[in-house]
């Protein structure tokens, strides 16, 4: 088995002799080695806890989160001084394509470095940092990602 194999256990339990109207989207998932379960659902749209995070929300924030981790490895390799990263990551439901799927995930990334950290430098790495991405590279659905450099 590779070192990089992932694996998750997911558990719901109600009923759904009340048909498609009554039975709970409420579910929970781990995945090992971590211990705590996550609270999940469907979008509230589809009768789910907006409460709770549900699957689309979910891949968005896969995208999100490898586009960071990629770009802060890149950064530290080299030797680039990242000083904070935010993303504002959306996507929505396509209901014209079939089948329905997410539409681009759009990752609008703000990154503070260090003065007189070179912008055209950080903007590479932010590309390089795309291309690295294992989730964007999954998806069939398109990443993409806008760049903002800020210094402090």
């Amino acid at each position: 088995m590779s070192a990089h194999a992932y694996h998750v256990r997911l558990h719901w339990d109600g009923s759904t002799a009340a048909g498609v109207r009554g039975y709970s989207r409420d579910h929970t998932a781990v995945a090992p080695p971590a211990t705590t379960p996550i609270g999940l659902s469907a979008d509230p749209a589809f009768r789910g806890d907006p409460g709770r995070l549900n699957p689309e929300q979910l891949v968005v924030m896969a995208a999100s989160s490898c586009q960071m981790l990629s770009f802060l490895g890149a950064a530290a390799r080299a030797g680039v001084d990242v000083l904070a990263y935010d993303d504002e990551a959306a996507s929505r439901l396509d209901s014209t394509a079939r089948p329905t799927r997410l539409a681009a995930i759009r990752l609008r990334v703000t990154v503070k470095v260090a003065p007189g950290t070179d912008e055209t430098t950080v903007q590479e790495l932010a590309v390089q940092a795309h291309r690295e991405c294992y989730v964007a590279n999954s998806l069939s659905v398109p990443v993409e990602v806008t760049t903002t450099v800020a210094t402090s």
